[in-house]
């Protein structure tokens, strides 16, 4: 481990990310390498969410973004699809006292009309009893889809305008922020995905335009905390100049 909250940012080297959102990609191939069922693979990435996450909380990072579902999941076979949805529950009501030992605030993104009623409460639940927790906030993607997002905030605005609340020329980029799911939240600074494949997937398409992106051939139960780190190594060493010009360039 890098033990990064005893090191010192030097000339030239950045602080820790803020903000890390993971595309948590491979849990069925890793299944299918070793003869076993998708859904095995899916538990063994939600054994690794807890092994991350402890690593996240402990090193610092301030926010974790994981695309548990995404709105395009739905089409997978309905066994799968109903053992996804029952994850969640599963996950929290064994992990949900160390978060709140942890001091790590859990919070989800997406759309929850559509989620039965057992995974909405398992996480509302979570939700309420860390919501005074300062440290790591846990954001869960759920039921969540960057276009969906996009459409329901563009709604919202043109609600806004054609209630009087809102005039076309104040719509701004602040104003598109305020109506996603993550006003609250930071632009993540790192955007990973694990298991080889290089998209975005319809992932913060909004909130990642000028993240900076890490891909591994790694399927997700096999990412680890060592690989994280260096990743967070290399973020460090990258010149984020969004869209202009380091001073040596000038």
């Amino acid at each position: 481990m890098f033990g990064w909250k005893k090191q010192k940012q030097s000339a030239g080297t950045r602080a820790l990310p803020e903000h890390i959102a993971i595309i948590m990609d491979g849990n069925g191939r890793y299944a299918k390498q070793r003869n076993r069922p998708r859904v095995n693979g899916h538990y063994e990435g939600m054994q690794n969410v807890k092994r991350i996450t402890r690593h996240a909380s402990d090193i610092g990072i301030k926010y974790l973004t994981l695309y548990a579902f995404s709105t395009e999941n739905w089409s997978r076979p309905k066994n799968e699809v109903s053992y996804l949805m029952k994850l969640p529950g599963d996950f929290l009501g064994a992990f949900l006292p160390e978060l709140i030992e942890k001091n790590v605030k859990v919070v989800t993104i997406g759309n929850g009309d559509s989620l039965p009623g057992h995974t909405v409460k398992a996480v509302a639940e979570a939700v309420e009893k860390t919501r005074d927790n300062t440290g790591l906030t846990l954001v869960f993607a759920l039921n969540y889809g960057g276009r969906d997002e996009l459409v329901r905030g563009i709604r919202e605005i043109a609600e806004e305008v054609s209630t009087g609340k809102l005039a076309i020329e104040d719509i701004s980029q602040a104003t598109v922020d305020r109506h996603l799911y993550t006003t609250h939240m930071p632009e993540p600074e790192m955007m990973i995905r694990t298991s080889g494949e290089y998209r975005l997937s319809n992932f913060l398409l909004w909130q990642s335009s000028y993240s900076e992106l890490f891909f591994t051939d790694t399927f997700w139960p096999e990412f680890t905390a060592d690989e994280l780190d260096e990743m967070i190594s290399q973020y460090q060493k990258r010149s984020r100049r969004f869209g202009g010009l380091d001073e040596e360039e000038v």
